[in-house]
């Protein structure tokens, strides 16, 4: 295997978990609801609007947070989270580039 194949093999596992979260149905609906509320969301609003329960909700919230593409603020007793995807996306951006670098080799 070549080491730019090496490299490519290499940021496709270390986006398997980012890519893994997405395939969920309620973690993309929270993502989205997350993305139209700038100001954060807690879990009550979050179950208001999504048809689950708090604890799924915060299930998924948990693992979306673990993953980076949310974080929370504590807010008096609440926690209030919002859409954070600098590192998930970076992450995708240099599995993108090195697939791109290596169709661009192979012309």
């Amino acid at each position: 295997m070549s080491e730019s194949t090496e490299h490519i093999v290499q940021q496709f596992k270390e986006s398997i978990p980012l890519l893994e979260v997405l395939t969920d149905e309620k973690r993309q609906a929270i993502i989205l609801l997350l993305a139209q509320h700038k100001a954060g969301l807690n879990v009550n609003a979050i179950a208001e609007q999504i048809n689950l329960s708090r604890p799924a909700i915060s299930h998924h919230l948990k693992v979306l947070k673990q993953s980076g593409y949310v974080s929370y603020e504590k807010k008096s007793v609440e926690n209030h989270y919002t859409l954070t995807l600098r590192k998930p996306l970076e992450q995708l951006k240099l599995l993108i580039a090195a697939i791109e670098a290596q169709c661009n080799s192979s012309s």
